[in-house]
């Protein structure tokens, strides 16, 4: 069976469109649900909806709550362990990541980041391979922190991994709607894990309400959701 984008597919169908770009020496990036088979085929192997990013980047949105750690995709992550140079993270894969103290801004010897067993870390998955250990780093390709690092106070929640795809889409107007009703803050990884911040506990709460909300909620509803959010928030001020 050929696969379209954007259609319902199972595994063992072939992106033949992936397929006809690959030939003509263009670089073709394969995102979740997909994999390069024998003789350079393109297999779904996760049931879902194939996805298409111009120009030749494809995936396969699918509803999953298990974490299968990609290289490059940030994720926020609970420090379980402290041993000698190593930080052990649960990421909700199916082992936990290794996370060097020097894999932060500025950290030396003598200058360790100040990291304890309980922090939420937001990091970028540097090494992701079945046959090794997750590896993470809190720093960008220049060695800058930007917005990685120690999440401090606020509140974790988990979530499937369909609902971070579908707030972190471009054409998702959620986050700016949600920001005209409360001032926030949040970080989500793409492990299903959100983190977020408001002024009080309750604007908090409202929040992340807001957030589990929007997973079966059309574009057009988000903005009675938000309005609904904002005078619920509101009224505890």
């Amino acid at each position: 069976m050929i696969a379209l984008v954007d259609q319902p597919v199972l595994p063992g169908f072939l992106v033949e469109e992936a397929i006809q770009i690959a030939k003509s020496n263009k670089k073709v990036i394969l995102g979740p649900g997909l994999q390069q088979g024998n003789n350079d085929l393109v297999v779904v192997c996760k049931s879902g909806v194939l996805r298409k990013k111009v120009p030749n980047t494809f995936w396969v949105d699918c509803y999953q709550k298990r974490y299968v750690p990609n290289r490059g995709e940030i994720v926020i992550g609970i420090v379980t362990q402290k041993a000698g140079d190593i930080f052990r993270v649960d990421i909700g894969a199916s082992e936990p990541a290794s996370l060097s103290y020097m894999a932060f801004e500025g950290a030396t010897k003598k200058n360790r980041p100040d990291v304890n067993v309980g922090d939420s870390i937001c990091a970028r998955l540097l090494i992701a391979n079945r046959d090794l250990e997750p590896e993470l780093i809190c720093v960008d390709s220049h060695g800058k922190k930007g917005k990685l690092g120690v999440l401090s106070e606020g509140f974790v929640f988990s979530c499937s991994i369909n609902l971070v795809r579908k707030i972190l889409n471009p054409a998702c107007p959620f986050l700016d709607l949600l920001a005209k009703e409360i001032a926030f803050e949040m970080a989500a990884g793409m492990n299903g894990r959100i983190w977020i911040k408001a002024k009080t506990l309750k604007e908090t709460i409202a929040v992340g309400n807001a957030v589990l909300a929007v997973e079966y909620k059309s574009h057009e509803e988000l903005k009675e959701l938000c309005d609904d959010i904002g005078s619920y928030a509101s009224g505890f001020s």
